[in-house]
This record gives structure tokens, C-alpha cells and sequence, in this order.
């Protein structure tokens, strides 16, 4: 009689054990499949939620307007200075360069000082480079980006009389667009022009050298003026790397920088 019973409680006591690991068993298998439906809910997740880009600020946005401005038309010129120079002069027999200016950048920059004559200049009309056009026409530059042919360099040229050509030139071919008299001179206009280029002994060349010779850039506007009676300076714009344009004047006769100036915008 005990020993059936031993054998009996042996026989119970097996069977629980066995009972209990299969239980462990399929609660291990439940929390397996539980774990990978997690991880494939996550993982369809993260291709609904696109991941958070970070970007750094474009070198362009951190330009002024007028860098940006100045950077959009001389990306898009390739006429040199030197060259339209060139160009310019020999549209105008035995003609001599006055001014030369690369339409819209800082063509609004006309806030020099006029000279103690009252014309603070030649003729007494407003010039691209901020200081007085010789042309007489009253009129500076207009104040555009490039247009649909590109960029364009806009000369005065003066014959040996003072009488004043305007000469555009497309800064991407070198094409000449326009030559032209200026209908808007009288006498004392044009001996004014004649006068200031007999006191310039240096070409606006050489002014240009020394300018970028002082600060490594584009040359964008070379401009004859009278030096508020002291003289005859080249006023030459120099646009650097970084977008910043600085005006110099130069001496028309001894190449000697008189001033310079960096604009901050």
C-alpha cells in the first residue's frame, strides 16, 4: 500500500514539471512573437516618419543684396574690363575712355560729394561710379540686373574736342551694341571733358592696375573726375572674393592712391 502511493505522488510530481515546461515553452514563444511584431511595427514606422535632415545655411544667404547682386552679374560677365576698354575706343576715331561702367552693380551708389565748382564734374550730370559723368546727358546708368542677353559695359568715350560717344558693349561676347553721339553737349561741356583729359597723363589702365594691385578683384568701373579742384583722379570700383566693392581714387597723373573707400554692404 505505500509503495503504490510513492509511486503514484512520483507520477504526479513528473507530470507537473512536465506541465510546467511546456508552459515556459510557449509563454518564451509568445513574448518572441511579441518582440517581433514590435520590431516590424517600429521598423514600418520609421519608413512613414522620415528622418529630420539637418542642412547648413547656403553661402548665398549670408550675402548682402548688393553682394549678391554684384556676384550675379559678374558670374554671368565675361568681358574684361581691359578688353571692353578696348572695344570701346576704337569705335571713336582717335577717341579716349572717360568712363566705363558694368551695368547693374552699385549703379544707385551716386552719393560722393559734389565738387566746390558746382558740377563735381565735367558737365555736371550723375555717373555710374558715384561720382559725375562727362557726358552731359543727365543721366547715369540704369540700375537693372543682366537683361536677357547678359551683362553690358556702358563707355563714354571723348574725341580730342571733348564731344562725348556712349558705347555698350555685351559683357558676355564683346559685341558692340550700341555707338552713339550724345545728343545733350554744348561748348562748355565738351571743353570742360577736353580740359580734365589734358591733365590726365595716366591712362584708366593704369589706374585700374593700381587699384587691384591694392585689393585683388574685378574691376567695374573706371570713371575720370575732377579731384574737388586738386587735380584729375581715375575713380576706380574693385569688387572683391567676397562680394565687397571698394572705390579708389587714383591720381590721373602720378598713379598715387588719394583715398579709398570699402562699402559695407
Amino acid at each position: 500500500m505505500n509503495s503504490a502511493s510513492s509511486r503514484s505522488r512520483t507520477l504526479k510530481t513528473v507530470g507537473a514539471l512536465g506541465m510546467a515546461a511546456a508552459t515556459a515553452v510557449l509563454m518564451t514563444g509568445c513574448g518572441q512573437s511579441s518582440d517581433s511584431a514590435t520590431s516590424a511595427a517600429t521598423s514600418e514606422a520609421a519608413k512613414v516618419v522620415p528622418q529630420k535632415q539637418t542642412t547648413s545655411p547656403s553661402a548665398s544667404a549670408q550675402l548682402t543684396e548688393d553682394q549678391q547682386e554684384r556676384k550675379k552679374v559678374l558670374d554671368a560677365t565675361k568681358v574684361t574690363f581691359d578688353d571692353a576698354a578696348t572695344t570701346a575706343t576704337g569705335e571713336v576715331a582717335g577717341g579716349k575712355l572717360v568712363d566705363l561702367d558694368l551695368e547693374g552693380v552699385d549703379d544707385d551708389d551716386n552719393d560722393q560729394s559734389p565738387s566746390p565748382t558746382g558740377s563735381g564734374s565735367p558737365t555736371g550730370s550723375a555717373g555710374p561710379t558715384g561720382s559725375a559723368s562727362p557726358s552731359g546727358t543727365g543721366t547715369s546708368s540704369p540700375s537693372a540686373s543682366p537683361g536677357a542677353d547678359g551683362p553690358v559695359w556702358a563707355a563714354e568715350v571723348a574725341e580730342k574736342d571733348g564731344t562725348i560717344h556712349t558705347v555698350r558693349i555685351n559683357a558676355v561676347d564683346g559685341k558692340v551694341i550700341e555707338a552713339r553721339v550724345d545728343a545733350d553737349q554744348d561748348a562748355d561741356d565738351k571743353k570742360q571733358t577736353a580740359d580734365l583729359l589734358a591733365q590726365a597723363t595716366q591712362t584708366p589702365q593704369q589706374a585700374a592696375k593700381v587699384a587691384t594691385e591694392k585689393k585683388k578683384g574685378t574691376v567695374t568701373s573706371v570713371g575720370l573726375d575732377d579731384n574737388e579742384g586738386d587735380g584729375v583722379i581715375w575713380q576706380v570700383d574693385v569688387v572683391g572674393s567676397d562680394w565687397k566693392k571698394t572705390t579708389f581714387d587714383v591720381d590721373a597723373k602720378n598713379d598715387t592712391i588719394v583715398r579709398e573707400e570699402t562699402d559695407k554692404d
